[in-house]
């Protein structure tokens, strides 16, 4: 029995896989404030024009430049493994797989976009970036890539998981990032936020919002804004994922995967495993795609496919996506990677396409797997993964009810060594679900009253 699959670095796939290329019905486009479609020059202020090339792009494969491939060869191919143990203890037919992305230095799968875009910026002639992160993981990955690329970072870090986890904060300073609790008095969002909300636990609209207008109030113009989720670009540069789970799911003779699993919050270690998967059932194949998200932040089951801004101060364009309303701020789970009330566009219109199967989990039943893989497995898995390990759990007990032998890939998008305050809340019996109240939806949505509608371009193939 083969426990772990590796690649070589001649193996490293070359190529990031851009699932817009072959979606059945096209993306709506993103909108401006008067409603009509952004062209890419009115984003030049935010990213650098060749990420904007990356972002309305159409092209099915982008090379990965040689340079990029080098930082990545640090930790990539990320392994695969198979999890006999946890298979064992749950007495399932099935094989559970799971692409390890806590091997990366950062200890997710963030850096495989952060050393894109931060590789990318500084052949534009950038000096800094800007961002936003919820639990840490992103911040830090960037506060990384800025490091070994020679880029000032900051990061605007949603407030509630600036106090709780306090050791990404000194991960960022350690690689040379500047790390400020979000909503801030640095920027006038934040300012205006904190006006309102002097009490609140901040939220990654905020955050971004903070992010975007330090990028575009700096006079110099060598700043710019990275994002660490939903853009189609970052979606892009995550597929090395899916694309090296592929090849080793050959290597071994695995001819068919039943059930690709990952979670999701905006939606880029998601996309990163599942979209060269999503190709695949487009193509004809019968794949069960599930994102997991929290039954607190119910994105992608509860909220409407419509037209919103991507942070709470309106500074993004308006795009196609299922949200919960920019004005949204999620309560305060330990799984800080997933309140975000947008999802992103590629994401929701694969989900409108009906190409995946998005659920919602509770809290507690997450941390009950994440304990019983870290039993079983030994890893230790962040929060945001055990949403993840939770599914592909009741996908392997439902193999074993069915008596069905099914293949089930996950993505372990991150270890959880920096997470442990929210383990110790859950061994005190401390954390509770928090199924989010309709009215509280309702009111949330309210925000998006008066945008322009977002037709559900699908072909009812799925």
């Amino acid at each position: 029995m083969t426990v772990k699959v590796f690649l070589n670095e001649d193996e490293i796939p070359r190529q990031w896989y851009n699932l817009a290329a072959d979606l059945p019905s096209p993306m709506l486009p993103p909108l401006g404030p008067d409603g009509n479609p952004v062209s890419p020059d009115m984003l030049a202020p935010v990213f650098p024009m060749n990420l904007i090339e990356q972002e309305v792009s159409q092209e099915r494969w982008i090379d990965i430049p040689e340079e990029i491939l080098e930082i990545l060869y640090q930790w990539r191919p990320s392994p695969l493994h198979r999890a006999t143990f946890l298979e064992k203890a749950l007495g399932t037919p099935a094989k559970i797989y799971y692409k390890n992305e806590g091997v990366s230095p950062a200890g997710s799968h963030k850096p495989n976009t952060a050393v894109a875009q931060a590789w990318y910026n500084k052949q534009f002639g950038i000096k800094k970036l800007t961002t936003e992160t919820g639990a840490g993981q992103w911040g830090s990955a960037l506060s990384f890539a800025c490091a070994l690329l020679g880029l000032e970072c900051k990061v605007f870090m949603v407030r509630i998981s600036f106090d709780q986890k306090p050791f990404r904060k000194l991960m960022m300073q350690t690689w040379g990032g500047k790390c400020v609790a979000s909503p801030s008095e640095e920027t006038q969002a934040g300012r205006d936020i904190l006006a309102k909300l002097p009490d609140t636990p901040g939220s990654l609209g905020i955050a971004i919002s903070e992010a975007v207008e330090a990028a575009v109030t700096d006079q110099s113009g060598k700043t710019r804004y990275s994002l660490g989720s939903v853009l189609n670009h970052v979606l892009l540069h995550q597929t090395i994922i899916g694309l090296e789970a592929k090849k080793q799911l050959e290597k071994i003779g695995e001819k068919k995967v039943d059930v690709v699993i990952g979670c999701a919050g905006g939606g880029s270690n998601f996309a990163g495993l599942s979209f060269p998967f999503v190709a695949d059932k487009i193509n004809g194949a019968e794949i069960d795609i599930i994102p997991v998200e929290p039954v607190s932040c119910p994105t992608l089951t509860r909220a409407p496919f419509s037209y919103d801004h991507g942070d709470t101060a309106q500074m993004t364009p308006l795009l196609p996506m299922y949200s919960l309303g920019h004005n949204f701020i999620p309560p305060p789970i330990h799984a800080g990677g997933l309140r975000y009330h947008g999802m992103a566009p590629l994401v929701s219109q694969a989900a409108v396409e009906g190409l995946i199967r998005p659920i919602a989990l509770p809290q507690l039943e997450c941390y009950e797997a994440a304990v019983m893989f870290a039993r079983t497995e030994g890893i230790i898995i962040a929060p945001e993964t055990s949403h993840a390990v939770a599914c592909a759990i009741q996908e392997a007990k439902k193999a074993k009810e069915e008596g069905k032998e099914k293949t089930i890939l996950f993505n372990l998008s991150g270890h959880g060594l920096l997470d442990l305050y929210g383990y110790y809340k859950y061994f005190l019996g401390e954390l509770t679900n928090y199924d989010l109240p309709d009215e509280e939806l309702q009111k949330s949505l309210e925000s998006m009253k008066g945008f322009p509608p977002a037709p559900q371009n699908r072909t009812g193939k799925w």
